[in-house]
């Protein structure tokens, strides 16, 4: 609950402290500017609040580490909701209300992740998981979110090393396996969704993992 806490409080911190002009320059994801990514961390905060008030009475199916798929190919962007994004982050207009919204609708995921109950069983995406792993497996998603949102923004606030930690571990337990202890938490991130393509050292210290590479997270 902590790490969720301090991931999501630093990547809307971020978000907040971010001149406008960086909204117009391009984030991490393929296709996507920083102001399109901050419009989809607003519809993340509002997974977030229709998860925790959608409870579950039945065994959980997936925990943090198989609550994610791992899929073929990165998004192309022709997926509905993924082409609508672009278009609702320009209909904002000006950043403030961007950042309005994310601190708004943030602020109240926040508070209701603080809220819940580990232990309680939520539904989302047509499986049920305890409350500890849903929040868990958003350690890893607003850790990736923020490098995405810093990926060409060299000023911009770091992701707190304590979560970055957090969500290496989700990803080596997805991945099966560990990544060298040469990358740092940053790069094993970067590296193994993809985001940075490898260096030759770094392709032969990760040995049969590279084949692996890259987990695509869905």
């Amino acid at each position: 609950m902590d790490l969720f806490s301090l991931s999501w409080t630093a990547l809307r911190t971020a978000v907040a402290d971010l001149p406008d002009d960086d909204f117009e320059r391009p984030s991490g994801c393929d296709g996507w500017l920083v102001r399109d990514l901050v419009c989809h961390l607003v519809i993340d905060a509002q997974d977030v609040l229709i998860t925790l008030v959608t409870p579950a009475d039945t065994e959980p199916t997936v925990d943090a580490v198989t609550y994610w798929d791992l899929l073929p190919e990165p998004p192309t962007g022709e997926d509905p909701l993924d082409a609508l994004i672009p278009r609702l982050a320009a209909a904002y207009g000006e950043p403030r209300w961007l950042r309005f919204h994310l601190d708004d609708v943030g602020s109240a995921a926040g508070r209701a992740a603080a809220l819940a109950d580990p232990a309680a069983r939520v539904s989302t995406r047509d499986a049920v998981l305890t409350v500890g792993d849903y929040l868990r497996a958003y350690v890893l998603e607003w850790s990736l979110h923020h490098l995405n949102l810093i990926a060409h923004l060299p000023s911009a606030a770091e992701p707190p090393a304590e979560t970055l930690a957090a969500a290496r571990a989700s990803l080596e337990r997805i991945a099966g396996t560990a990544f060298p202890a040469s990358f740092s938490d940053r790069d094993a991130l970067l590296v193994g969704t993809g985001r940075r393509t490898p260096t030759d050292t770094e392709r032969t210290a990760l040995g049969d993992l590279a084949a692996k590479l890259p987990l695509i997270l869905g």
